[in-house]
């Protein structure tokens, strides 16, 4: 599969991951669609990109997701199509269960899960129209894995690999592909972002994710993926991938490594 042509629509473009896979796409001749609810760093985003014109904003907050039919046609109506949604927006979490508010776990799962599923579910009926699409969800190690401070973020993100497992089996006979990217530590702000048990951000960069892959490198990783329609990929470290193996084969191992994880 090649690039070219292909409408790619992209959620939380405006920074980190997003940002460097709307360059790397726009590199190899992508027709990107960009979304986050930043527009300022939206179009700092597409300032960046190889083809300005071939180039979309439409702002979205996955919180706000109870009707996406709106922005889903506004999408279409850019290019006319729709070839590839890349579910890449989200937040994580920084903070022990017994200190974590409940409205903290509730935002979490709204953005990260619900916003994810309401705006596929709103993509679905084009891809099916067209016999063609690919459904590209950034999830984590995280989301196969359940390590400390990060428990509803891991459940946001397993919930998503549900989802999508039983979407692609539904969906195979309409030639619709999920491509589950699991990225470990990425040098970005997401830690920076990260939710507090109050719900505050955590406003710092973890050591763990300052030493952390490029952004950049993982989106050339990513696009490969997505080029070759993987089902899913663990993009990491070798601890970490090492980490997803012992959890599925050894998983009283893994039980005991994990308490002694350096997660921060």
């Amino acid at each position: 599969m090649s690039f070219s042509n292909k409408v790619v629509w992209i959620t939380g473009a405006s920074s980190g991951i997003g940002k460097a896979l709307a360059i790397e796409l726009s590199n190899l001749n992508a027709i990107l669609i960009l979304s986050s609810r930043n527009e300022d760093s939206l179009k700092q985003v597409k300032a960046t990109c190889k083809n300005t014109n071939d180039v979309k904003i439409i702002t979205l907050d996955l919180e706000q997701y109870d009707n996406f039919q709106s922005k889903v046609d506004e999408a279409i109506s850019c290019f006319g199509k729709i070839d590839i949604l890349v579910n890449n927006g989200g937040i994580s979490q920084r903070s022990l269960v017994e200190n974590t508010q409940i409205v903290v776990d509730k935002r979490i799962m709204n953005i990260n899960y619900l916003g994810t599923v309401a705006l596929t579910k709103a993509v679905l009926p084009h891809f099916i129209k067209n016999k063609s699409g690919q459904f590209v969800v950034t999830t984590s190690i995280v989301g196969k894995i359940g390590t400390p401070l990060r428990s509803s973020y891991a459940a946001s993100k397993h919930a998503l690999h549900g989802f999508f497992d039983s979407l692609r089996a539904e969906q195979h006979q309409n030639n619709i592909a999920i491509t589950l990217v699991c990225p470990g530590f990425i040098n970005t702000n997401v830690s920076k972002n990260a939710l507090t048990g109050d719900g505050t951000p955590q406003g710092k960069m973890d050591v763990a994710t300052g030493n952390g892959m490029s952004a950049e490198r993982l989106a050339k990783l990513m696009a490969k993926a997505i080029k070759k329609k993987k089902e899913e990929i663990y993009i990491a470290g070798a601890k970490e991938k090492l980490g997803v193996y012992v959890k599925r084969f050894f998983p009283k191992l893994f039980s005991i490594l994990v308490r002694k994880m350096s997660v921060t």
